[in-house]
């Protein structure tokens, strides 16, 4: 079930707690992909919180946001890049996108085979992809007050197997909101420490939030392995007797 595109629009922009939700995945990301120049990078799901700072240097940007979600226009100081689409058939091109990114997305779809499919379809040769779903583990799957709330949690082994499954070679992951879901000051005021605490010492308490980035894997034409020999080759490409011309 996805969220309506409002609800998510409010929740990151206007609520503290989604405002410091989007600092700490943003930074992670930055960190993972500091830069695009030159390189086309799409959004898929409501991606547009982390898709700014690519929006300098990328050759392009597009944000994605499927249909029962709904749209909205992004980014508000510049020429729109939000599209609405469906979301097991993105209208792009196949094999032409550099840098992909999905959070709220694939954990929300009915049909998450078909979105994956979609994903490798538009993703070109040496492209990345960065899967942002919630720690089924974590406490920001258990309430309902975020976005992380929502769809279907993942542990990591599942989220990697599910992309292994369909093409895709997970290749490093990290993880984030350590801090709780909560509004109180406290919290608020104790998150950045909270969150610094949790990477270092993962073990205390789960993230609420898994980070895979993965690539397009292409199988490799598989045979017998026998070669084939032109018993009779064609007289063209068969070489001319001495003091004979080969027929035109």
């Amino acid at each position: 079930m996805h969220l309506d595109v409002q609800d998510l629009r409010d929740f990151y922009y206007r609520n503290p707690l989604g405002r410091a939700a989007q600092t700490v995945i943003r930074a992670r990301l930055m960190r993972m992909w500091p830069e695009a120049k030159g390189q086309s990078v799409v959004g898929f799901g409501f991606a547009v919180p982390l898709l700014r700072p690519y929006l300098s240097d990328a050759r392009r940007v597009i944000a994605l946001m499927p249909g029962p979600q709904g749209v909205m226009p992004w980014p508000a100081d510049r020429d729109n890049v939000s599209v609405l689409a469906e979301e097991t058939s993105w209208p792009l091109e196949t094999g032409h996108v550099d840098k992909l990114v999905l959070m709220h997305g694939l954990e929300t779809s009915e049909h998450p085979s078909a979105v994956l499919e979609e994903c490798w379809r538009v993703l070109g040769p040496g492209g990345k992809v960065v899967f942002i779903v919630p720690n089924r583990a974590g406490l920001w799957a258990r309430r309902d007050r975020t976005p992380f709330g929502f769809g279907r949690p993942y542990s990591l082994s599942q989220l990697e197997t599910q992309l292994r499954t369909h093409g895709f070679l997970p290749e490093q992951h990290d993880t984030m909101l350590y801090f709780p879901p909560s509004t109180r000051r406290f919290w608020m005021r104790a998150g950045p420490m909270i969150e610094r605490a949790g990477r270092r010492v993962p073990q205390i308490t789960p993230s609420g939030v898994l980070m895979v980035e993965a690539s397009k894997r292409v199988q490799a034409v598989t045979g017998s392995g026998a070669r084939d020999v032109v018993r009779k080759p064609l007289e063209v490409l068969a070489p001319a007797p001495a003091g004979k011309a080969a027929p035109v």
